[in-house]
């Protein structure tokens, strides 16, 4: 009677018996074959001298290629980074408000200075500083009474001291400390010594002055109305010259409008584009997030120009920043 061999029930490595051992190898341990000629090829493909200059080739005029789409768009459509450079965004370096001419539909800036503070603030604090350090009176010494042990004896003047004189020199003195205190004061307090993020907190509230609904609904009227009769275009009622009817119900200065936001991301897009530019070559960190705040201005841009139709507040917007139609349009790539 022939031997009675076991069917393998898979194709595990199965324990060896003691009494009886397949001659068969395991297919978990045998090596890939296929693994092993693909390794060969990759490598040898990476030592090749041809492959590599035609992998090198095929990259240059890939980048050449993206280079020239980028030029091509921003002739057609501007930069969508910087766009064009109005006084308004060449201030941002200098965190100083634009002299405004007379005629123009722009909200008045107020100065600021460095650490938060304003001019008036600083000015009240010093002239408070100028009284307090003016000398006191000397107090009339009270009389005394017989004769102490330990009274103590006033030395006699070798010269007569003139008080008008004498009064005259402290003034003189207290004026010059004062100008000195008020130098350096000045000196610490001045935007051209701030640095970059006191100057970024400066432009932001810039940024909330001029574009900020709580002044601009003093100057442009509000959005325009849809049409009762399309077919009669002049049918739309008139609008008022000043949105009075939302600046009443408005309460603190306006942070969260979409002109506002745009032109806060336009400083911190201006300041991390110029810093890519000086010393940026390989951070891509930075990289990316200048990437995304074009992204960020885009769409915001893109809400307040369907919603505005057009309007003074987009005007506005648009023309103060400089924001060409690369901002906004079409697909972004950086």
């Amino acid at each position: 009677m022939p031997p009675r061999i076991p069917i393998l029930t898979c194709l595990r490595a199965t324990k060896p018996s003691p009494a009886f051992t397949l001659p068969f190898r395991p297919f978990s341990t045998s090596p890939s074959l296929l693994a092993r000629v693909q390794s060969s090829v990759k490598k040898r493909k990476s030592y090749d001298p041809y492959a590599v200059a035609l992998r090198n080739r095929k990259k240059a005029a890939n980048v050449s290629r993206q280079a020239e789409l980028k030029q091509q768009r921003i002739e057609s459509l501007g930069d969508p980074v910087k766009g064009i450079t109005t006084p308004f965004v060449a201030s941002f370096e200098t965190a100083t408000p634009l002299e405004i001419s007379e005629g123009a539909k722009l909200p008045k800036e107020d100065s600021r200075l460095n650490y938060g503070l304003k001019p008036e603030d600083v000015d009240r604090s010093l002239g408070r500083s100028r009284d307090l350090a003016v000398p006191r009176d000397p107090e009339p010494e009270a009389p005394s009474f017989g004769h102490s042990y330990f009274q103590r004896t006033a030395a006699k003047p070798s010269e007569p001291i003139d008080p008008l004189k004498a009064d005259a020199e402290a003034a003189q003195r207290q004026k010059e400390a004062h100008e000195t205190a008020a130098t350096a004061i000045q000196r610490i307090t001045a935007l051209e010594n701030a640095s970059r993020k006191s100057k970024m907190k400066v432009n932001i509230a810039r940024c909330v002055s001029v574009f900020g609904r709580h002044n601009t609904d003093r100057i442009f009227p509000p959005k325009a109305p849809g049409l009762t009769n399309v077919a009669d275009p002049f049918s739309a009622p008139q609008r008022p010259d000043q949105n009075t009817a939302d600046l009443q119900k408005r309460v603190g200065p306006d942070t969260g409008s979409s002109e506002v936001q745009i032109a806060i991301l336009t400083a911190k897009i201006n300041t991390l584009a110029q810093q890519l530019e000086k010393r940026g070559k390989g951070d891509k960190h930075n990289k990316r997030n200048l990437r995304l705040l074009v992204h960020r201005r885009q769409k915001l841009l893109q809400y307040l120009r369907r919603k505005e139709r057009g309007g003074p507040r987009w005007q506005h917007c648009i023309e103060t920043l400089g924001l060409t139609e690369g901002t906004w349009k079409g697909e972004i790539s950086l």
